[in-house]
């Protein structure tokens, strides 16, 4: 009989402990993804603002916080890759897409086979094609096709891998001769797909329909 009630105590001092220890853990997890979420909604907020320089410091300072949080890394690589795209400046460009790479190749270690990370990652191939094809064609030109047909078979309604896989290849086929027809088609079906999609957060990529939109009406012209 003693041992019994010895070990009902037993068991419910450890159910005790278990509830001690999550009500910890809770209360700690808590405070710091409400700084974590308040963090991002400033930093989204200089942006929308047009003081990217300010959301890019932001994210950098959550970053360094939460370093197993993905978006913040993710958000500073696309400031940098977007920057980059009129730059002209060969230094001021390498110095802007070596940080993007830094800090996508950071969230990579985060979050592996990541479609957004992925498609990211092709845009930043992407900056150099842009900025000098001749030169960086022929040596990304086969990575970033494979980088977004990877990113679509990982997440096949993925409408970012849809869009910018469907850009490149229409681009591509302009700039080649060839018939752009199909790359129309997939510019389409990647604006039907942002209609539906809804991201994981509010803090989540969510980026790309006013692009598709404008190339989809390009086509028709």
């Amino acid at each position: 009989m003693k041992t019994n009630i010895q070990t009902i105590q037993n068991r419910n001092m450890m159910i005790k402990n278990i509830i001690i220890i999550t009500f910890l853990v809770i209360s700690s997890v808590l405070p710091a993804q409400a700084n974590f979420n308040k963090g991002m909604k400033k930093a989204f907020e200089y942006w929308q603002n047009g003081n990217t320089d300010e959301a890019e410091n932001m994210f950098e300072r959550i970053a360094k916080a939460e370093p197993k949080e993905w978006l913040p890394s993710y958000y500073i690589a696309q400031i940098n890759s977007l920057k980059s795209w009129n730059e002209k400046d060969e230094a001021i460009l390498k110095n802007q897409l070596d940080k993007a790479q830094e800090h996508l190749d950071l969230a990579m270690t985060i979050s592996e086979d990541n479609p957004e990370l992925i498609v990211m990652q092709a845009q930043i191939l992407t900056n150099w094609v842009v900025f000098d094809g001749m030169t960086y064609g022929m040596k990304y030109g086969a990575k970033i096709s494979e980088l977004y047909a990877k990113a679509l078979e990982l997440e096949p309604e993925n409408p970012r891998a849809t869009l910018c896989k469907a850009d490149w290849e229409l681009n591509s086929a302009k700039y080649f001769g060839k018939d752009i027809a199909p790359f129309c088609e997939e510019i389409e079906a990647s604006v039907k797909l942002f209609d539906t999609f809804k991201p994981e957060s509010e803090f989540h990529p969510n980026w790309g329909k006013e692009r598709a939109v404008v190339v989809a009406e390009e086509c028709k012209a």
